[in-house]
């Protein structure tokens, strides 16, 4: 399990990229891009089982390291309930995912560029009666399909997995996923009933990340290894 520590909410890879964080969340990529073989990782959705675990910060770091690879890469907030995705890259919210779902928009009128170079943003959009019945919609995979065709690499953020259903519908939408767990946040058995809630609608778990770990003085304080 990588374990990384971080600012909640900062983007230190785009603040710092030669700090120890940013070179904890490129080694994430790294892991991530090695945990494959046979197969492209192109679509990676970053579950937790609770909200405040870290999540976005995690995916936003990890959206910037792939796109400072050369990659094009579309950061999607597909929280639909509590969007936060366009607070991270400053970016407007007023049209969105859901504006395209509903027809009203055409997703080349609602991508938005961030300061990062190859990086675009897909914010939410305004918050549906019913996102649920939106992101497990046709209208949704026709969407995704489109759009892997014009990008390496498309990143999801979600509700958490315990919430609500929508993170297990983005999740078979996906290449693997990625769950972030909250050191002395949440119960192991909150993390294993979400591991479970994800293996029973066949996602492919990539791995997990240990977030805000509190490390020994004499050791460096934003680290990745393997457990």
């Amino acid at each position: 399990m990588p374990r990384l520590t971080n600012d909640k909410g900062s983007l230190v890879t785009m603040a710092n990229p030669k700090s120890s964080s940013s070179e904890a969340y490129r080694k994430l990529r790294t892991n991530i891009q090695f945990s494959s073989i046979d197969s492209q990782i192109q679509t990676i959705m970053i579950a937790s089982a609770l909200s405040g675990e870290g999540k976005t910060t995690t995916i936003g770091n990890l959206a910037v390291t792939y796109a400072q690879e050369g990659k094009k890469v579309l950061l999607m907030d597909t929280d639909l309930r509590k969007p936060a995705v366009h607070r991270m890259f400053n970016v407007p919210n007023h049209v969105g995912l859901t504006s395209v779902l509903s027809s009203q928009y055409k997703v080349t009128e609602v991508l938005r560029e961030t300061d990062v170079e190859g990086l675009h943003v897909l914010s939410s959009g305004p918050i549906p009666p019913n996102p649920s019945e939106m992101l497990g919609s046709r209208k949704m995979t026709a969407l995704l399909e489109s759009l892997k065709e014009e990008y390496d690499v498309i990143l999801f953020d979600t509700p958490p997995v315990l919430a609500v259903t929508d993170a297990l519908i983005i999740s078979s939408l996906c290449d693997g996923v990625l769950l972030v767990v909250s050191s002395g946040k949440v119960k192991k058995d909150l993390v294993k009933k979400a591991k479970a809630h994800l293996e029973h609608v066949n996602a492919r778990i990539l791995g997990a990340v240990l977030n805000n770990v509190q490390v020994p003085k004499n050791r460096n304080a934003d680290y990745v290894e393997n457990v």
